[in-house]
């Protein structure tokens, strides 16, 4: 679940507590969370590593080290949580990093879905996942050219391809359906047909929304928190997303619920006719 603004909500809450703080030690309790390298080469190379700095590209969390980057994807359950090295390690909770400070920060994940990277830094633009992701939305290259070059070719819905990092970074189920009820487009149109007035809409409801989202910490819903128990009040702010059989609050027509590609998306059919 967590998308750009849950994202950047992590990335503020951990930056408050790690940055300067070396990491001692890392214990894998699940091995399919490391993505790369291999397991052992993961906990050797990273042993005594600072965290300089903690960025966000995308749904990447970017832990910034002496010599490597530490890319951490959240997936749909993923989180962190400050303990004390007494502590029980819980239930889901499949990293834990010893820190020079005798704390631990323990990487938790009910389904398991989260990987991480450690990367060189020479190598951060030819390895990993960073060198295949789209733009950032804040991006001035996130022009109605840009968008309509990479919409040309497809005939996609417009749902499926706003999902698609390779073009826009960031955007996940929930702020898809906000963003194309503010511009007022069908999610099932073809992206093809998309016309330049409907790609600057795109553009200007990306930003709004998810500017308004990163102020109140991101959305919270069903089991997600973002860390330490930190949750979004963003939720009170959705317009169309989990409103189904509510009324729209433009026109007062029934939110409908449809799936697109395997997500559920919500929309009205009345303001955002196909």
């Amino acid at each position: 679940m967590p998308e750009l603004p849950e994202v950047e909500t992590v990335k503020e809450a951990l930056k408050e507590k790690l940055l300067g703080k070396k990491i001692i030690e890392v214990n894998v309790l699940y091995d399919k969370i490391i993505a790369y390298p291999t397991k052992e080469k993961f906990i050797i190379k990273i042993q005594n590593q600072v965290i300089n700095d903690i960025t966000r590209r995308g749904k990447f969390l970017i832990f910034d080290l002496d010599k490597y980057y530490l890319l951490s994807h959240l997936r749909m359950e993923g989180k962190y949580f400050f303990r004390q090295k007494e502590e029980n390690i819980y239930k889901h909770e499949h990293i834990i990093f010893n820190l020079d400070n005798e704390e631990q920060l323990r990487y938790m994940d009910t389904r398991k879905f989260g990987k991480m990277y450690l990367i060189k830094k020479e190598d951060i633009t030819m390895v990993g996942p960073l060198k295949d992701l789209g733009l950032e939305p804040w991006d001035d290259k996130l022009t109605s050219k840009y968008l309509l070059d990479k919409y040309r070719k497809k005939k996609l819905p417009i749902k499926t391809v706003l999902l698609d990092q390779n073009i826009i970074v960031g955007i996940g189920n929930i702020y898809a359906d906000e963003i194309l009820f503010l511009s007022q487009i069908n999610p099932l149109k073809k992206c093809n047909l998309i016309t330049k007035e409907e790609a600057e809409k795109i553009i200007d409801n990306t930003r709004k929304v998810l500017e308004n989202a990163i102020k109140m910490g991101g959305t919270t819903i069903r089991t997600y928190s973002s860390v330490d128990g930190v949750h979004g009040l963003f939720q009170e702010e959705l317009l169309v997303h989990g409103k189904d059989h509510e009324k729209c609050p433009v026109c007062r027509s029934e939110i409908e619920k449809i799936k697109i590609g395997g997500r559920g998306t919500y929309y009205c059919s009345n303001c955002q006719k196909e």
